[in-house]
């Protein structure tokens, strides 16, 4: 029996992304550790197929592919988002303009591609997509070696984080919230098959209160528009008065951050 997918990735929530202030919020998250690009490098190359090209689906503000079109193995990378905002914003950004950076514009189950890719990259989206109809369409654009990585960050031994964790609990905006395994979920339905997993070392990265604060609200459930502003106002003003103790003399929030990489096979699915 299949586990069923958790009600809050729900499209509706997952709209929340073209919300202009999830994506002014979007690159106050914490960043990809540098030995996360020398790992997708090292799986394009590992593929053997050519043309060396990248799919960046559900690219966001091109926190992975303004990087990754940076590495000498890669050729070209498209970054796919449905969201406009979230690609103009890329475009600004560091590498946003750079040649063999390409957008697409559009969902993943239907936004023109232009295969084949040697490698597929998924950072923080693959769980808003439809995965019956959006894995065998990636499968489909894969070169013959072509893998999947899903892409993975977050901040560790965090020591304000159980105060963080139930404030973020009590203001979600997502009530129906459920924890899941997105590769499980995937494997069971017959979509992925995994082939590697790495987690990178941890690298240092300070930020100030108000951007770890604002990062907050780059998520679906704790979109500013979603919120009342009272709600909004309370949530900050309490996650504040939680950190602030942990702060340098300059207001800086000192965090180790790590990446997390699960890559494998699509070949298991079928296009539709």
């Amino acid at each position: 029996m299949l586990t069923p997918r958790p009600p809050h990735l729900s499209t509706e929530n997952a709209a929340r992304f073209q919300d202009q202030g999830v994506v002014a919020a979007y690159p106050q998250r914490v960043p990809y550790p540098e030995e996360v690009f020398d790992t997708l490098d090292a799986l394009l190359v590992q593929t053997g197929d050519s043309p060396r090209a990248v799919l960046d689906v559900g690219a966001g503000d091109g926190s992975i592919a303004r990087r990754l079109v940076m590495r000498s193995a890669v050729e070209r990378v498209d970054a796919l988002d449905q969201s406009a905002a979230m690609l103009a914003l890329s475009r600004t950004l560091p590498n946003g303009d750079h040649p063999h950076l390409h957008y697409i514009e559009g969902p993943i189950e239907t936004a023109p591609l232009d295969p084949p890719y040697a490698l597929l990259t998924a950072g923080e989206s693959l769980h808003w997509f439809a995965w019956e109809t959006a894995l065998p369409r990636m499968a489909a654009a894969l070169t013959p070696h072509g893998v999947l990585a899903i892409l993975g960050r977050n901040a560790i031994n965090l020591p304000w984080a159980a105060e963080r964790n139930a404030l973020i609990e009590r203001y979600s905006v997502a009530h129906d919230y459920q924890d899941y395994d997105l590769v499980k979920l995937l494997t069971e339905r017959g979509l992925f098959e995994q082939v590697g997993e790495m987690e990178t070392r941890p690298v240092e990265f300070a930020q100030a209160i108000d951007d770890n604060i604002e990062a907050q609200h780059s998520m679906s459930s704790l979109a500013r528009s979603a919120m009342s502003p009272a709600d909004a106002a309370a949530f900050d003003s309490a996650l504040r008065e939680v950190m602030t103790p942990y702060a340098d003399e300059h207001g800086l929030l000192h965090m180790q951050v790590v990446g997390h990489i699960v890559w494998g096979n699509l070949r298991l699915a079928q296009p539709q």
